[in-house]
């Protein structure tokens, strides 16, 4: 019998002692997922709890989880994952250095009616064979996802499009907060909203807490479904989060909302407040 686990010099050397023709030899190709995709879905994971973490900390906590790897290649994986530490102090976040900031409008502010404020963000979603981007919007009262999108690639137009789907199904709000990335202080996505008469608002430098409410949601997403459903493609996971969003919106009850679900909350009150 031959050995198919053996070298290729010794495959040839059973071959010729048998009498067999190496090339009728059939041996079925293994699966060969994305290897980068078991440690990038554990810093994902590290990350949602402990977001103040740089590449520093982020090492020390996967070598503490039996990971043997070191600092350089965290490095490029959070970099690939376009995640960074949120602590305060050099490079926090992606600003692009010609593009306006504008200032953090919802301290203190109490948020009393839905389409009074809106936020969004982009995070990070891995499958077997590599990872998406995700951008959603959120309306802040009722923590509804308004729209949302996939990217294979950090471009601006995918959020453009969640952005013209949000506006176009559900109105304008008074007040529209994001983190000061490059995407959301493009001429492009800030005419989009001025054009609406939509006051803008970012978050400080390096404050994940000032878009608390996104945050949240990408924390249920990823441990309700994300991380127990390993999934195979891209359209596997459109379909997963088509189901686990409207799950979301629909069927979720929130305890900061009384146990009503965001659809209940936001459907309670948009009447008159939603533009046609």
């Amino acid at each position: 019998m031959i050995q198919r686990d053996s070298s290729p010099v010794s495959v040839a050397r059973q071959c010729v002692l048998l009498g067999v023709n190496r090339s009728s030899l059939y041996v079925t190709p293994s699966a060969n997922p994305d290897p980068r995709l078991p440690l990038t879905q554990v810093i994902d994971r590290i990350y949602l709890e402990h977001p103040f973490m740089g590449s520093r900390q982020m090492t020390r906590a996967l070598r503490a989880e039996g990971f043997r790897v070191h600092r350089s290649r965290v490095q490029r994986l959070m970099k690939l994952m376009d995640i960074r530490s949120m602590a305060p102090g050099p490079h926090t976040s992606r600003k692009h250095p010609s593009h306006p900031i504008y200032p953090y409008l919802l301290r203190d502010r109490a948020v009393t009616q839905p389409n009074e404020v809106w936020a969004t963000d982009i995070t990070y979603i891995p499958f077997r064979k590599g990872f998406f981007y995700l951008i959603a919007i959120q309306d802040w009262y009722s923590r509804k996802i308004l729209s949302w999108r996939l990217s294979p690639t950090l471009d601006l137009a995918f959020c453009l499009d969640a952005l013209r789907e949000a506006l176009a199904v559900y109105g304008t709000p008074e007040i529209f907060n994001t983190d000061q990335g490059s995407h959301f202080t493009a001429a492009d996505w800030v005419d989009l909203l001025t054009a609406h008469g939509v006051t803008i608002s970012m978050d400080g430098k390096g404050r994940a807490i000032d878009n608390v409410f996104i945050e949240r949601f990408w924390r249920s997403l990823k441990y309700e479904y994300v991380f127990l459903h390993p999934l195979e493609d891209g359209a596997e996971l459109k379909a997963g989060l088509h189901t686990y969003i409207t799950w979301y919106n629909q069927r979720r009850p929130h305890s900061s909302l009384e146990d009503r679900t965001p659809d209940d909350v936001y459907a309670g009150e948009t009447t008159s407040h939603c533009a046609a």
